[in-house]
């Protein structure tokens, strides 16, 4: 039946005859199939959401790392076998088909991978929601390597169209920028009446994607916009002769969905992203509000039937501009439309990173977004006001406190807004939500102490490991049993059977099987051959010089000389992959990938190594390759600098795909190791407190580097281009800012790095004692599941039932 319906799609909705299908006609034709099954589930659920009028969660992110969501869709709709059969007898491999559905390039990094989680994960403990995004005509970028270096070139996922999509005109919306506010006096003593008048305006277009819970419990919606323009030419400047300009305002309205993350190094590209992160939160709050007015016909109940979720500061706007909404176009009064808003928004916090809390020059705020300015100024004096008649706060912590900042260049903060225009505000971790109310909301905190609570990260266990790991999957329900399908804490049964010699045996099977596949993809994509029996160390992540790739490299130099210089030892055979994109204008991060590859070309190459170590750059690091690299890991490496990384959840990944985790005691490995044990990871390095102290108190990395002879010849032969001779200089300063400055504690946590190394060569040689702790990482890390945090948030912050 399903073969039929197949072969009825690609003759009467591709327009294929079976004899000129092309694979990726077969793909289409499949996904159209099933889609169909969707659409019923999804109806359904919208229609239940209608009728028992249930409380709505409006998760809005700037990314919404998807990947590809065929075998996700099939999966959770318990289809896939009888998919792969219907295709089989059309002599159609669907596993060859599943390869050319491209990934979504709607995402970067763990903060996407994050919503995208969460949205399988609302549809499966069955919350009515909807994320809300910017469709990404072309991504962040699809990274090439050419001589060692990162090319940023277009990613090109809709050349084929999206068969999962589905295109809502109906569901348009204008958005505006420039101009001015006009105030209208009221009559007698009512409040003067604000009128904005933007002098350009674009359309937002929605683009719904269906999200399958597990078992299809629930379908929810991905709405993403697309920007265009309200008039597609100029005809009075096309007939003029100017068919470039006549285009101009298309192009700018193209621009707003065309990439993710333009750079920030210039003012342009900053112009933009403040245009983007406006255009996302206005359509989505402007479509939220015509749902709600048109069911339920006033707003004063807004809080009591829809949740509004920031992902971070990227939609902090959104605070000023439902208040504009509220109070301009709904005439609300300012007190009262300040209470719906506050009582509607939550926020979560992701990083404690000053770059990453965003700022806005006021100047350019407010030409962009001038009456959204003037909220802001308002907003600001109802704080201040309220911090200042506490008598508890002195000038600085007012400062502090307020939304702009004094000192130098008047910024807008958005990290404050998003926090004082929220009911709750978490953090992603139990660390990193401690160091909020110490650190960069220590004094907002202390305004508001109720606000700020600990959601920990978590994954859905669908993706990645139902889907990703068909082995291990397969071998613990050979075991246990299907009852971790439904719920993933119950992997808690294979404990025991780290024990069972028998049962170690079959779990290195599959390990040794998904390193294959691993070996397999490196030897075809770069020509690189790897031996499946060596240690499998992983770090795959966005480059960022706190997330401490270049402390990896340094180790795998000193290994290197290590290996050449004593040759004698008994060396653990190891393979380092480190994967990652950096940001276009990020000088220091292009230049680690660079120092990774050039490291790589001469440790590969020299004969000395005997094959004991090798080190591999994989291009382009995406979900895809994620679900490949994952299973396959031995070693996970999670060695940011303590303090900076607010969760992480490549972590808990390689955990449940039994890898065991060399790390610092940040983010989400702190409470990684409470659950795993400390007998079952390699934790190293100085803490969060110290690392802050030695920060406060003045760090010498001079003498650090002067007294670890390991490290310091490892940065001689980096800086004096052993590993460069094209450009000897190419690295000096790079390694001169370890001598000078050190902020992220590479040479602080060397040795300890090094030597926790050596602890993971000693365990890995006993391969019993090894996939013991392997299997019990496996079987202790099921808490680390999004199923559970969306349930936390449930209860706790939005208020909805579970």
């Amino acid at each position: 039946m399903l073969a039929g319906e197949i072969l009825q799609a690609l003759k009467y909705r591709i327009g294929k005859d079976i004899t000129v299908a092309t694979p990726y006609d077969w793909l289409t034709a499949s996904i159209k199939v099933v889609r169909d099954r969707i659409i019923d589930h999804w109806v359904k659920a919208t229609k239940e959401a209608y009728d028992k009028q249930e409380k709505r969660v409006y998760y809005l992110s700037l990314e919404f790392l998807i990947g590809r969501l065929m075998r996700d869709a099939f999966s959770n709709l318990g289809l896939m076998e009888t998919v792969r059969e219907a295709l089989a007898s059309l002599e159609v491999d669907l596993d060859l088909i599943a390869k050319l559905e491209p990934d979504a390039a709607l995402g970067n990094g763990g903060l996407g991978r994050l919503a995208a989680c969460f949205m399988e994960s609302m549809a499966t403990v069955d919350i009515p929601a909807h994320g809300y995004g910017i469709r990404y005509a072309n991504g962040m970028f699809r990274q090439e390597i050419h001589d060692g270096w990162q090319v940023e070139l277009p990613e090109t996922w809709l050349d084929h169209g999206n068969p999962w999509e589905f295109e809502r005109r109906e569901r348009s919306f204008e958005v505006g920028f420039c101009g001015s506010v006009e105030a209208l006096t009221g009559e007698g003593e009512a409040p003067a009446r604000h009128v904005w008048k933007p002098t350009e305006r674009v359309l937002a277009v929605a683009y719904d994607t269906p999200v399958v819970g597990w078992r299809a419990k629930r379908v929810n919606t991905l709405r993403l916009w697309s920007g265009m323009p309200v008039d597609p030419i100029l005809l009075d400047k096309f007939n003029a002769g100017d068919h470039i300009g006549a285009l101009a305002e298309s192009n700018k309205a193209d621009a707003l969905s065309r990439v993710l993350y333009p750079a920030d190094s210039h003012q342009a590209g900053q112009e933009l992203r403040l245009r983007q992160e406006y255009f996302f939160s206005s359509a989505s709050l402007q479509d939220i509000l015509q749902r709600h007015l048109s069911q339920y016909g006033d707003l004063a109940s807004l809080p009591d039937k829809a949740a509004i979720h920031l992902n971070d500061t990227h939609p902090a706007v959104a605070v000023t501009e439902l208040m504009r909404l509220l109070i301009d176009v709904h005439g609300m009064e300012f007190d009262k439309a300040w209470d719906v808003t506050r009582r509607t928004f939550a926020y979560t916090n992701h990083t404690l990173l000053p770059e990453a809390l965003e700022s806005w020059p006021v100047p350019l705020f407010e030409r962009l977004l001038p009456r959204h300015m003037q909220l802001a100024y308002a907003i600001n004096a109802a704080v201040l006001l309220e911090a200042r008649r506490s008598g508890k706060f002195s000038d600085g912590q007012i400062a502090r406190i307020s939304l702009i900042e004094e000192n130098g260049e008047r910024r807008l903060r958005m990290g404050n807004l998003a926090f004082v225009g929220s009911h709750s505000v978490n953090g992603v971790s139990a660390l990193h939500t401690e160091l909020m109310k110490t650190t960069v909301f220590a004094d907002l905190h202390a305004l508001y102490p109720d606000r700020i609570n600990n959601k920990t990260n978590g994954i859905t266990p669908r993706r990645w490991l139902f889907q990703c790991n068909a082995g291990l999957t397969a071998l613990a329900r050979e075991v246990i049993g299907d009852r971790f399908l439904d719920d993933i804490e119950a992997i808690r049964d294979l404990d025991p059977l780290a024990e069972d010699a028998a049962f170690r045996e079959k779990f290195a099977a599959v390990k040794r099987r998904n390193k294959e596949r691993l070996a397999s993809l490196v030897a075809e994509r770069l020509g690189i051959k790897v031996d499946p029996s060596a240690l499998f160390d992983i770090q795959i992540k966005r480059i960022h010089e706190y997330k401490r790739q270049l402390l990896n490299i340094l180790e795998a130099v000193a290994l290197y000389d290590q290996i050449r210089s004593h040759p004698e030892r008994d060396w653990s055979p190891r393979v380092k992959f480190l994967g990652g994109k950096a940001a276009p204008s990020y000088h220091n991060a292009k230049l680690i990938i660079k120092l990774a590859n050039d490291v790589a070309k001469v440790v590969n190459r020299d004969p000395a190594v005997r094959g004991l170590l090798k080190l591999v750059f994989v291009p382009n690091y995406n979900v895809s390759a994620a679900e490949v690299l994952m299973p396959a890991a031995d070693l996970s490496e999670q060695i940011s600098t303590a303090g900076m990384e607010a969760s992480g959840t490549g972590n808990m990944k390689f955990a449940l795909n039994g890898a065991l985790t060399i790390g610092t005691l940040d983010g989400a490995n702190v409470e990684i190791r409470e659950h795993v044990g400390d007998d079952n990871i390699f934790i190293f390095g100085l803490k969060a407190g110290e690392v802050a102290e030695r920060r406060a108190r003045g760090y010498d990395p001079r003498a650090v580097i002067e007294g670890s002879r390991e490290l310091s010849q490892a940065i001689a032969a980096v800086s004096s281009g052993v590993f460069s001779p094209d450009d000897p200089g190419r690295y000096r300063e790079l390694m001169d800012g370890l001598y000078e400055h050190d902020w992220f504690m590479v040479a602080a946590d060397f040795d300890a790095y090094a030597a926790a190394q050596r602890r993971v060569d000693d365990v890995w040689r006993d391969s019993a004692d090894w996939h013991a702790r392997a299997i019990r990482n496996v079987a202790r890390v099921g808490w680390f599941s999004s199923d559970r945090t969306i349930r936390q948030y449930a209860k706790d912050i939005w208020n909805v039932p579970v």
